[in-house]
């Protein structure tokens, strides 16, 4: 099948893709152009699949059914060797002295200022080896470079290493398909090594959207092309479509999509992320000491939620909206969205910590003119998060237990 999908594959791609040697494919590229991807981005140096059709389509198959993503981009910095807890530790703010082995936790990496390099999912493979796996910025020359001068005993890599995201309702009856009962003892925020006819994979209870879902990490890209095939089989009694990271279901739960929400110009205070920051926590971390300066100083903006007014915002921003308050300019909307299923636009802002009151009245200002808005709570849907950690899941199996 793949030798087959590779000779034909080049007159499966539409006339307007264009691409080159500098920027590299997934695995699973060459499947997702047969399953009828129609747009890509560009992510960590990568194609990313940004289109399968309808976002709204899309939408309604993660929150309804299932969908599976090429997340590949998501590349993995591996660091191992005698030294790698204290060197990984040294990287982020969030406390880890009791991180175990085959868990995740999702770290902030920041800045000798405070601010954010990147928001990985930090994942324990032994007591000596770590993956960060990444949003979209160059973490692996900024860990690079900090090896060289730590003098520390670790190795730095980017392994061959290439995730799928599984996610929705359904990702859990898939998953038992594939791997059978074991994989639905599998907690949020832990993995396992798994094989699947021979694929070598570590699979985690994370995702990037909100649901519930699985990340499928192939430990060996030549297996990209027919591991993808496996997973839509098996899914497809269960409703499975080809799907793409959904900006909806993400603005919906509050997620940060890094060089919008965050940067390296934003700190974890400003983004309520506090608590992935141990200031009093013995061990050190670059930039624990402006942290601790920032904390005491108080921040000047702070991460709202907004609920826009007028009609359906027919796209996502892609560029930072401004954001006023009687006239005043007090910020910028960084992530904006209209949600079928909230029927409202919604968004994410950063806006003067002066102005950050629930129920504050403002302006947006859109390409559909200057827009009323209302400060609100965020995450805009499913604040505690039970549907991606299972544990609706688990509320329903009780019931009927």
């Amino acid at each position: 099948m793949k030798n087959t999908a590779s000779n034909n594959i080049s007159s499966a791609i539409p006339e307007q893709f264009g691409f080159g040697t500098q920027i590299r494919k997934s695995p699973y590229f060459e499947a997702t152009v047969r399953w009828g991807v129609k747009q890509f981005s560009v992510y960590n140096h990568m194609y990313i699949p940004r289109d399968f059709g309808s976002p709204d389509d899309n939408f309604w198959n993660l929150v309804n059914t299932a969908i599976l993503c090429d997340v590949a981009v998501e590349r993995q910095v591996e660091i191992s060797g005698p030294d790698a807890a204290y060197f990984v530790q040294m990287l982020t703010g969030r406390n880890l002295s009791q991180m175990q082995i085959g868990q995740a936790k999702y770290v902030l990496i920041t800045n000798e200022t405070g601010g954010i390099l990147n928001d990985p999912i930090l994942l324990k493979l032994a007591e000596d080896q770590f993956w960060l796996s990444l949003s979209d910025s160059d973490i692996l020359l900024w860990v690079s470079g900090i090896a060289v001068f730590a003098k520390m005993d670790v190795q730095i890599r980017e392994p061959d290493v290439s995730p799928l995201q599984l996610q929705g309702p359904e990702s859990g009856n898939i998953m038992e398909a594939l791997f059978g009962s074991d994989i639905s003892t599998l907690n949020y925020y832990w993995f396992r090594e798994y094989e699947l006819d021979g694929i070598p994979l570590i699979i985690s209870r994370t995702g990037w959207s909100s649901e519930l879902g699985y990340e499928l990490f192939l430990r060996d890209s030549a297996h990209g092309d027919i591991l993808w095939e496996k997973i839509m089989a098996a899914g497809q009694p269960f409703g499975l479509k080809p799907g793409h990271t959904s900006t909806i279901r993400r603005i919906e739960g509050g997620m940060l999509s890094y060089h919008a929400d965050a940067n390296s110009e934003t700190n974890p205070f400003e983004l309520n992320l506090g608590r992935l920051v141990d200031l009093e926590m013995e061990a050190d971390f670059i930039g624990k000491l402006a942290l601790k300066q920032i904390q005491a100083s108080g921040v000047q903006r702070l991460q709202v939620g907004l609920e826009i007014q007028g009609s359906p915002l027919t796209q996502p921003n892609t560029t930072f909206w401004p954001v006023s308050s009687k006239g005043e300019s007090i910020g910028k909307v960084t992530s904006a969205v209209y949600s079928p299923r909230l029927e409202k636009n919604i968004a994410l802002a950063l806006v003067e910590t002066a102005q950050a009151t629930i129920g504050h009245q403002v302006t947006v200002e859109t390409p559909q003119g200057d827009l009323a808005a209302e400060v609100v709570p965020v995450p805009f849907y499913d604040p505690r998060k039970s549907l991606a950690s299972g544990a609706k899941l688990i509320q329903k199996e009780t019931a009927h237990g």
